[in-house]
């Protein structure tokens, strides 16, 4: 079974010459969920735009086996999704319905493909009943759901993620939660909530600096307290 992501070698400077990736390799199998941790400005933002073929640097990024190229991106995102930090960047229709229908039409499919996958999309993140209402009534929470939602619609095996907890309250972080434990494609989360992490996902890859500096298992990683604080991180108390 071939990598849902494979990453070689990959470095990335800004336009002001700045490094924001260096060197990064590694390999994400089909079906995990995988935290990339680390401080702000540490570069997991930028490395989740390479994965979707937003930016290109030096070295190489497979999605599903296709090299992340200009001439491939509208491929490599048939496979792999990203849900913003911000759902308002990503909730821009009238209705959360057309919001959510607003990628399956783009691809072409039929009607009748495109009211199943939306109808699965919105029943999946709990928002049923709620179709017709504007992104911008909603709560954080339902927010953050309905712009997951908006991915899933699009049946992707990959889906990224950046900052997918920020500005929820405990009871809508907790169903976001249940809603990635219950989400069979391989998830790829920036977070630098170690909590958040560590209910999620199985696999932690620590970013410093552009580069990676540690990839183990997530109680292993969350609960090195020596390389936690040396990265500006919390140690997690794992039970």
């Amino acid at each position: 079974m071939s990598d849902a992501v494979c990453i070689k070698n990959f470095s990335y400077d800004y336009p002001d010459g700045t490094k924001a990736l260096d060197d990064i390799s590694l390999n994400i199998a089909p079906g995990q969920k995988v935290a990339l941790i680390g401080a702000n400005g540490s570069g997991k933002s930028t490395l989740l735009l390479a994965m979707v073929a937003f930016i290109r640097g030096k070295g190489s990024v497979f999605v599903k086996g296709t090299e992340v190229t200009a001439k491939n991106a509208a491929r490599v995102r048939k496979n792999i999704g990203l849900v913003m930090q911000n759902p308002d960047e990503q909730l821009f229709m009238q209705t959360i319905w057309e919001d959510v229908a607003f990628g399956p039409l783009n691809m072409g499919l039929s009607d009748e493909d495109v009211h199943t996958r939306t109808h699965a999309a919105i029943d999946t993140v709990g928002l049923t009943g709620m179709e017709t209402k504007a992104p911008h009534h909603l709560s954080a929470g339902q927010k953050r759901s309905a712009a997951i939602a908006t991915i899933l619609s699009m049946n992707p095996a990959i889906i990224t993620m950046d900052e997918p907890d920020t500005s929820l309250d405990p009871r809508s972080r907790n169903h976001l939660v249940d809603l990635l434990h219950s989400l069979s494609q391989t998830l790829i989360i920036a977070t630098c909530n170690m909590h958040f992490a560590a209910q999620v996902c199985d696999r932690c890859i620590l970013i410093s600096n552009g580069k990676v500096v540690a990839d183990a298992d997530t109680r292993t990683i969350l609960t090195d307290q020596t390389l936690m604080q040396q990265n500006g991180l919390e140690t997690v108390i794992i039970q």
